[in-house]
């Protein structure tokens, strides 16, 4: 999200809805930030998610009071077409996409069990199905009927049918999505399926031989037909693959369902779910009635439920999360978790060695198994950030680049008072001064891996713990570049250093009540040229080892010695914050420091983008037995006007 023309905001929703993509903690933090706005610009590109964390976000765009302009620019699947219909106007280019469908979900347990969650359902639908109605002018029973048809349309049909206000011209789409809600769509476009890329850690394996056709010139083209090899080696190839994925399910059983498994595998026609259905009958057989006491084992989702159900467990063990009772994948192992993660899905391993099924899982492009270790790190790596006990950002300014160039920044002293404008007059342009202070990216990182035989072991420690460090060593690499411009004292851009008797920021006197009365004054009386600044201290920063005597000077409602003559006040009661910081006391034990309140320009810690958080990624490791996780944050930090800080000592 980022704030544009005031009062203007623009929005973008390119990932799915949930988990870690978009959730509605994170968008109505950062939409309550960008503070009072009367018009959004929101821009959808996403496969849809979890259904509650959709209507949350739904509804705080509703609840906002702005004015808002939906823009699809590529597809609004699932859930992200509700958000999509809190627009006031919704624009989509002809060759955008939007997709309605019923909720999903799947539960275990008996037939009360299953029609209680089916009850479940209709609810959620009972939800949804007003913000369509509302928006098309449709009737609720016009919009139940698409979405059990898994309705498919273009910016074209989304007007014609009330979804959509404007259509456009087509346009490239303007970014990808990497997810595996494709696997779960029963009617998607291919045009739509290629805009839905498999999830950055994913190495497709093709599995069959592809022979281009020859260039064809006549005026009506046919299509290439394959040869006969060909056609006979990807049926072989299927065929495989199906009698695989049935072994697998039947493996499960210990044997005890020979015969259909038998049957199933000998039957060419036998898909994998038709054989899951024949042995969930033939296990309805055996069955006996289900005990009242045992709650049913229901996760509820909106599409990829292995996944999801896979990626909360691991999140709950980790302690990220609260367990859902319901969630089949609950106390499993990583490794448990590696295999369901592709025989859940059809997958076959049987033939595998625990080493071959692991990295299989972590690489087939139906597999997110990958792309879940990835969440729960990143969980690991912004809880250690968050959790580090820093201080500067309490008083330094944040500000923000979008590359890697060196910037400038003007300073408190770039302008003067402004112009008076008589009556008729014209106004003049403004003259900024030539000093003018320099700031520039840098990228900070590590990379650790994430071995196939840490998740044989089981070791998930190596998922939380070390991300977590890192985060918090992330975090206090930022903090040691402020300082270190405290402690050093670099020079400016007017070739005197940051603080310099010239700049009238550096005070003598101790921490006292004249001491710091004396500091104070220093910076509120800084000027440029004959304009006063009038800038106020707001925090003090000091050395651990002075922290007790500032404390003690700052605080006290009267001054030292009025015991013996009582009322007299302490006139510099409060006058700022005090902060210690122990990288202050290896500099210089007795140094400390006055500084402006936070956004006043004296020391600028500037993130890439405006994201002041981690960034993690992951690659399938060539030298490592496994997968390379790599953490870095881009960050620069530089100091931006020496009048809103002053330096001291103690004797």
């Amino acid at each position: 999200m980022q704030a544009g023309v005031p009062g203007d905001a623009d929005i973008y929703i390119y990932d799915e809805i949930g988990f870690w993509g978009v959730t509605a903690k994170q968008f109505v933090s950062e939409l309550n930030a960008l503070g009072d706005i009367t018009h959004i610009n929101l821009h959808i590109n996403s496969p849809g998610g979890d259904v509650f964390e959709g209507i949350a976000i739904f509804n705080a765009l509703k609840n906002q009071g702005a004015t808002i302009t939906v823009y699809v620019d590529g597809v609004a699947a699932s859930m992200a077409s509700v958000i999509a219909m809190a627009g006031d106007t919704v624009i989509m280019p002809e060759n955008a996409f939007m997709m309605i469908h019923k909720p999903w979900g799947f539960s275990g347990g008996d037939a009360e069990d299953m029609r209680s969650y089916a009850d479940l359902l209709d609810k959620v639908e009972s939800v949804l199905l007003p913000a369509y109605a509302q928006k098309t002018g449709k009737t609720t029973d016009e919009i139940a009927a698409m979405l059990a048809d898994e309705t498919w349309m273009s910016g074209a049909e989304c007007l014609a049918h009330g979804f959509a206000d404007q259509v456009t011209p087509a346009v490239e789409a303007m970014a990808c999505i990497q997810s595996k809600r494709t696997e779960e769509f029963k009617k998607m476009p291919e045009s739509i399926r290629n805009m839905i890329t498999p999830p950055r850690n994913s190495a497709p394996r093709d599995t069959t031989v592809t022979i281009p056709a020859p260039a064809v010139t006549e005026p009506s083209p046919v299509p290439a037909v394959s040869d006969e090899a060909t056609i006979r080696a990807r049926v072989m190839a299927e065929q495989k693959a199906r009698m695989s994925g049935i072994n697998d399910l039947f493996a499960m059983f210990g044997g005890r369902y020979q015969t259909l498994q038998a049957q199933c595998v000998a039957d060419p026609d036998c898909s994998l779910e038709m054989a899951r259905e024949r042995l969930l009958n033939e296990m309805g057989k055996e069955s006996s009635p289900t005990n009242k006491n045992t709650p049913a084992h229901i996760y509820a989702g909106n599409g990829n439920f292995v996944g999801d159900g896979i990626r909360q467990a691991m999140l709950a063990r980790a302690g990220f999360e609260n367990v859902e009772k319901d969630n089949a994948y609950n106390g499993m192992t990583l490794r448990e978790w590696a295999r369901m993660s592709l025989t859940e899905r059809g997958i076959g391993v049987a033939s595998y060695n625990p080493m071959q099924m692991v990295g299989l899982a972590l690489t087939h492009s139906t597999s997110d198994f990958g792309n879940i270790l990835l969440d729960v790190s990143n969980k690991g790596l912004i809880q250690g950030w968050e959790e580090s006990e820093e201080t500067f950002q309490k008083w330094t300014r944040k500000g923000r680049l979008s590359d890697f160039k060196t910037a400038y920044r003007v300073g408190m002293g770039g302008f003067g008072s402004l112009r008076q404008v008589r009556e008729g007059a014209e106004y003049k342009y403004i003259t900024t001064s030539d000093r003018k202070e320099t700031i520039a990216l840098a990228t900070y990182g590590e990379i650790f891996s994430i071995t196939r035989q840490a998740i044989i072991n089981d070791d998930l420690n190596m998922l939380v713990d070390v991300p977590m460090k890192m985060g918090r060593a992330a975090k206090a690499t930022i903090g040691d570049l402020v300082y270190k411009v405290l402690t050093d004292n670099p020079k400016l851009s007017d070739g005197k250093a940051l603080f310099h008797a010239d700049h009238k920021n550096i005070a003598t006197g101790g921490i006292s009540v004249s001491g710091l009365d004396a500091a104070r004054q220093m910076m509120r009386l800084q000027k440029e040229g004959d304009r006063a600044l009038n800038i106020r201290p707001a925090f003090m920063l000091v050395p651990v080892a002075l922290e007790t005597v500032a404390n003690q000077t700052i605080k006290s409602a009267s001054v030292k010695g009025a015991d013996a003559n009582a009322g007299v006040i302490n006139p510099i009661q409060n006058f700022a914050e005090v902060i210690a910081e122990a990288r202050l006391d290896a500099a210089d034990p007795k140094t400390w420091y006055l500084a402006a309140a936070q956004g006043t320009d004296t020391i600028e810690v500037a993130w890439l983008d405006g994201v002041d958080t981690p960034y993690i990624d992951q690659q399938e490791g060539f030298t490592t037995d496994g997968i390379a996780t790599k953490i870095r944050i881009d960050a620069g930090v530089a100091p931006l006007d020496w009048r809103g800080l002053v330096r001291s000592s103690v004797a």
